[in-house]
């Protein structure tokens, strides 16, 4: 599939991770299913999710794909009174990817990025790797090397 810019963010700094293809014949798969095709554990499989607050800075916020965002948390965690998500028309022209193959490393910008706590418990975890059918496979604490990424609870309880 060739080399994203993730990827070579990754190899650049000498992070260890492996990649995964998977097909996608519509052009985009819901991280629930993303994760069937992989063969990973939906806990282990995360998503992208860019939210933007008052300051108007996009932030990212990886969690788990079966799991829901709170912006209440994510809100705490940013120092933002309200965060929403950032209207997926923006996608593109803030972070480079394209939806459905948004990963948190490489974007055009080092945003403020946020772990979701979950993925301290998980050896490995599996984002995305910056195109719709590729994944990448990394510990969480180089993710949070990578991308200066805090940890906190940001899902739904």
């Amino acid at each position: 599939m060739g080399k994203t810019n993730a990827v070579r963010l990754l190899d650049a700094q000498k992070i260890a991770h492996k990649t995964y293809e998977y097909s996608a014949p519509e052009g985009f798969l819901d991280g629930v299913s993303v994760a069937r095709s992989t063969g990973f554990p939906l806990e282990q499989v995360f998503k992208t999710l860019l939210v933007r607050g008052g300051s108007g800075e996009p932030c990212v916020c990886i969690i788990p794909v079966a799991e829901e965002l709170d912006l209440k948390k994510a809100a705490r965690h940013f120092g933002e009174k309200k965060l929403e998500m950032l209207p997926s028309r923006e996608l593109t022209a803030v972070t480079g990817y394209i939806k459905g193959g948004c990963s948190p490393v490489g974007m055009k910008k080092l945003f403020r990025t946020a772990l979701d706590e979950s993925a301290l418990g998980q050896k490995t975890i599996v984002v995305s790797a910056g195109k719709v059918g590729l994944q990448m496979e990394l510990a969480p604490e180089d993710l949070c090397r990578v991308t200066k990424a805090g940890v906190c609870p940001l899902t739904l309880d």
